[in-house]
């Protein structure tokens, strides 16, 4: 039993936004540990695939996906897909999410009294009306066969407000900068979320978790880095394969007695 704590092979496992930068990491990680990895992203196509997957774009253990997560009848339409060429899922990761980047136009990172609402819909559509229907769908058929586990992303801004002095060298530089508020809004969300469901599927043995990230080194500049930093204990950001333990975790037999939580994984960000 030892041996197969966190074994993950032939689990079926639904990513979505895997081809983003962490998507990518979970998918690769767990096709490598022999589970089969179904990939959901909004934009799918031959030189993409072989771009972010390399040698794995056209192996048999991962199937990629073109669908839209803020669309049932989208979801459902891959889900069949998936059902027709392994069967029904054993885990979902919703891992797609909108952020306003810092190269975002200036009137998303100005000031929250004048944030757009068109961009607080976008946000809150993607980030919790997603992650929504993604439980449903996916979710719903893993409670069907009364098993699976659903890990949803979040992230240190769904626990605490952004510190809005680390982008104060853009203000001073002259462009008023602020971390704007739908993100974190959208994340705290998927934490009750989380909550809600464990206890609803409890009895159909499908277990939901929630994990929280920190920041990933992404080529960000060196001024933001030096801010960011010096606000985490271990001093640095995660690289971008440091979550995937977690993930693998919460999707083997290692976690079978947790759900309804939340695993903070942020190099200490959110202990002081």
């Amino acid at each position: 039993m030892a041996q197969n704590l966190f074994d993950v092979a032939d689990k079926i496992v639904v990513v979505t936004g895997g081809l983003g930068q962490l998507g990518r990491q979970f998918s690769l990680a767990l096709a490598e540990r022999g589970a089969r990895v179904a990939i959901i992203d909004s934009r799918v196509n031959a030189g993409l695939v072989a771009e972010r997957l390399g040698e794995w774009a056209n192996q048999e253990r991962i199937l990629c996906l073109e669908a839209d997560i803020t669309d049932k009848l989208s979801l459902e339409t891959a889900l069949r897909q998936i059902n027709a060429t392994w069967g029904v899922p054993h885990a979902l990761i919703n891992n797609a999410a909108l952020d306003s980047p810092p190269n975002a136009p200036a009137e998303e990172n100005g000031p929250f009294e004048s944030y757009p609402e068109s961009s607080w819909d976008k946000v809150m559509q993607v980030n919790v009306k997603g992650t929504f229907l993604c439980c449903q769908v996916i979710g719903g058929q893993m409670a069907e066969a009364k098993r699976g586990s659903i890990i949803n992303i979040c992230s240190i801004y769904g626990l605490v407000s952004p510190d809005q002095r680390i982008y104060e060298y853009r203000r001073a530089a002259g462009a008023p900068f602020f971390k704007p508020v739908a993100y974190s809004a959208s994340k705290s969300a998927l934490l009750n979320l989380t909550r809600y469901l464990a206890t609803y599927w409890a009895g159909q043995n499908v277990r939901v978790n929630t994990v929280t990230f920190a920041g990933v080194f992404n080529h960000q500049d060196e001024t933001f880095l030096a801010g960011y930093c010096a606000k985490v204990p271990l001093g640095r950001m995660a690289h971008e394969d440091e979550y995937n333990g977690a993930i693998i975790f919460l999707i083997s037999e290692a976690s079978s007695y947790m759900t309804g939580s939340n695993l903070v994984i942020d190099g200490g960000w959110t202990a002081w």
